[in-house]
């Protein structure tokens, strides 16, 4: 294969997208998706433990769930404000 800086910014996207292809040709989007939410909310408890070390469950999966709602309101409402801002997001 080539060196990636002998490609074009476009040849490097399209061997992302055939790579990215035959990863889902061979596994379960389903599972993927579950260790990817996993480890999503594994940062949110890291980040609450970082803010209050001393914090014990339930209270430290209550606080996780909240902070990982609220990165999912603030990325809807950026999407929303680049929809209509026509990409400016702010």
């Amino acid at each position: 294969m080539a060196k990636s800086t002998s490609l074009t910014p476009e040849q490097r996207s399209q061997r992302a997208r055939i790579a990215a292809l035959a990863r889902w040709a061979k596994e379960s989007p389903g599972a993927n998706a579950a260790r990817g939410q996993a480890g999503l909310l594994e940062r949110f408890r890291r980040e609450v433990l970082d803010a209050d070390p001393e914090i014990v469950e339930p209270e430290l999966s209550r606080r996780a769930e909240a902070a990982r709602r609220l990165h999912m309101q603030r990325l809807a409402f950026k999407s929303s404000r680049a929809r209509t801002t026509g990409g400016d997001a702010a």
